[in-house]
């Protein structure tokens, strides 16, 4: 015992408070905080406001609870645990953030394929959309994306438990032979989903664009929505793969030992992944017009002083 601490104190005047400590406690507080800030705006505004009562906003509020919960829960105690000089005292700790940080991560994946699909029926079986994607349907995909989650993180960090190594330290990314297939299920196959989606529906939007054109011969009309199609699709896709695919894949090569990656330019790149729970409130939410209205209410403490919730935010 008295080692053990002669170990832990010495590991922790070796590395001490060094600037890359602070610089992490502040990159930390800053994201989770913003992470919060901006999802609860989005859950405050599709409970309050009735209007905002739809299926398709019900996938929204799901995505923000996930998003929410990782800002609140996962980033805290990775940054703690990150700087934490005494491994055998946080390896449950380690274990149980490991999960949620599986469990939330891939929620928050699945949730935003879920939305895509939403959002094919919306614009390429615009008639069919009403029956084909009602509140029962919408509840159904969010109960089987939360449920997959579960199943896969907990899977993933029961299988990990016990094979702890001398070096053993806690990591903000899991690269073990146990972890291997959750990348597939958690990121390649959706993100194949969700660019397979985008791309039919932007060229169905393209399409619509084109015949509109034909109708009301205008190529001022035709121009405006090609480009609004091509901004959309280009936002949407453009913040999921850059926040995303620099950590699955190099985590990839880091597993297989192709090459050689530092573990800290992996957990960097772990950072960035988080970082689209703070980047989703902006490209789901506030590109609406409903939900801009319903922040500006929010935030200048209108809703408290009556009742507003059957308020017509268009």
């Amino acid at each position: 015992m008295i080692d053990d601490q002669r170990v832990c104190n010495e590991s922790a005047d070796l590395h001490g408070q060094t600037a890359m400590s602070y610089a992490l406690n502040v990159v930390a507080v800053s994201l989770s905080i913003l992470i919060i800030c901006g999802n609860l705006l989005v859950i405050i505004s599709v409970v309050y406001f009735k209007q905002l009562h739809t299926p398709t906003n019900y996938l929204i509020l799901s995505l923000a609870v996930t998003d929410l919960l990782l800002g609140s829960l996962v980033l805290p105690f990775s940054t703690i645990l990150s700087l934490s000089s005494c491994s055998n005292s946080s390896y449950l700790l380690c274990k149980i953030r490991d999960m949620f940080d599986i469990l939330l991560c891939t929620s928050s994946i699945l949730n935003l394929c879920c939305i895509s699909i939403d959002r094919y029926y919306s614009v390429c079986h615009p008639l069919a959309y009403r029956s084909k994607m009602n509140v029962c349907v919408i509840l159904t995909m969010i109960l089987v994306s939360w449920t997959l989650s579960a199943l896969l993180a907990i899977s993933i960090t029961v299988r990990g438990i016990g094979k702890v190594n001398p070096t053993w330290r806690c990591k903000i990314f899991i690269a073990t032979k146990e972890s291997s297939p959750g990348p597939i299920f958690t990121f390649y196959m959706p993100t194949v989903i969700i660019l397979s989606i985008y791309l039919k529906i932007f060229m169905v939007a393209k399409k619509q664009a084109r015949q509109i054109q034909n109708t009301m011969k205008s190529e001022a009309a035709l121009s405006k929505m090609e480009k609004k199609a091509n901004k959309t699709l280009a936002i949407v896709m453009g913040v999921f793969l850059i926040c995303w695919t620099p950590y699955f894949l190099f985590k990839g090569f880091y597993s297989l030992g192709i090459v050689t990656i530092p573990v800290s330019a992996i957990e960097g790149f772990k950072w960035l992944g988080w970082s689209n729970s703070m980047l989703n409130p902006l490209v789901y939410a506030f590109f609406y017009r409903w939900f801009r209205r319903a922040f500006t209410m929010i935030i200048s403490g209108q809703i408290f002083q009556g009742d507003f919730s059957n308020t017509k935010l268009l």
